[in-house]
């Protein structure tokens, strides 16, 4: 009997698939559709054994979250507002440095005494008395408000749950504050808002996850493993740089690299590879050694026997 596939569930639309693909086409994976060009089903070339499904980024998060995929990709703020703590359910593997917004708490410009969250505090208690109703603060994001609301001591408040856009609540007069994503604020100035200066709850962005409550055979595990043995390698890659000299002027090298070794340089055969931060300063030492020619190369992927990521998936699921 075969072991069945190891599910990767990605975005199937927009701007956080487009940067997706072309982040996974830089570890030299091609995702490539199977359902056709509408189709929900994908495979990435290089991973056998990977069924892909197109999710949006909700379903993705609660796949995570329940267990239906092994890993997927979605945004941190939709996996911390699934139900119940995130932590012993899911595993961030990777931040991807893609897919970013800000989770704010955001009140109307023109209460200009509000800048703090002991500030929105004082004005739902003056509310409060005021009318003998609580603060209304709309949002979909009401796991993570009211955690973030209870560690700066409000409680007199209600949330108004947002369907639609959250940022013209207070301007329609549905809700005097709002909890909600923003990328560059843009559109809150454009609604009359502003963002609290301690009121960024989470500075998100898209994460490779892993599923705690999943079903995981060793070989869906080897494949999740195989994937971001190759993520982590190409990674590593950006940060390093390759340098080689003519094996004659290895004695004379010697003294000029060894403090780029006691910060984590790794010595080879006739060279060296070194963090890209010290690659002027080290050619510039083995030049005033007279080592050279001093050729730099870049690789494409450093390979290490497991990465953080790696070990940290297989002693949660192996």
């Amino acid at each position: 009997m075969t072991d069945e596939p190891m599910i990767l569930a990605l975005p199937s639309k927009g701007r956080l698939k487009e940067q997706l693909e072309a982040w996974l086409a830089d570890a030299g994976f091609k995702l490539e559709m199977t359902g056709g060009a509408r189709g929900y089903t994908a495979e990435l070339s290089g991973l056998p054994g990977v069924q892909v499904r197109l999710l949006s980024a909700g379903d993705i998060a609660s796949g995570v979250t329940n267990g239906e995929v092994h890993l997927g990709v979605t945004g941190e703020d939709l996996l911390r507002e699934q139900p119940g703590e995130l932590d012993g359910r899911v595993l961030l593997l990777r931040a991807l440095g893609f897919g970013r917004a800000d989770l704010v708490v955001a009140v109307p410009k023109s209460w200009l005494d509000v800048d703090t969250m002991a500030d929105l505090d004082a004005v739902s208690h003056a509310h409060l008395a005021r009318t003998g109703r609580r603060l209304r603060v709309a949002t979909k994001y009401l796991a993570q408000t009211r955690g973030f609301f209870a560690r700066h001591g409000l409680a007199d408040y209600r949330i108004v749950e947002s369907s639609g856009a959250t940022e013209g609540t207070p301007a329609a007069g549905a809700a005097e504050a709002i909890v909600d994503i923003t990328t560059t604020g843009a559109t809150l100035v454009a609604n009359g808002l502003k963002i609290l200066n301690d009121g960024v709850i989470l500075k998100s962005q898209a994460q490779l996850a892993a599923s705690l409550t999943a079903a995981w055979t060793p070989a869906q595990l080897a494949q999740a493993r195989r994937l971001l043995g190759v993520v982590e390698a190409r990674a590593r890659a950006r940060t390093l740089a390759s340098l080689s000299w003519p094996a004659n002027r290895d004695a004379d090298a010697e003294g000029a690299i060894a403090p780029f070794l006691a910060r984590g340089a790794v010595r080879r055969s006739g060279g060296v590879m070194a963090s890209q931060d010290d690659l002027f300063d080290l050619t510039f030492a083995l030049a005033a050694a007279g080592v050279e020619p001093v050729a730099v190369h870049r690789p494409d992927y450093v390979f290490a026997a497991d990465s953080p990521a790696q070990l940290a998936l297989r002693n949660a699921v192996g």
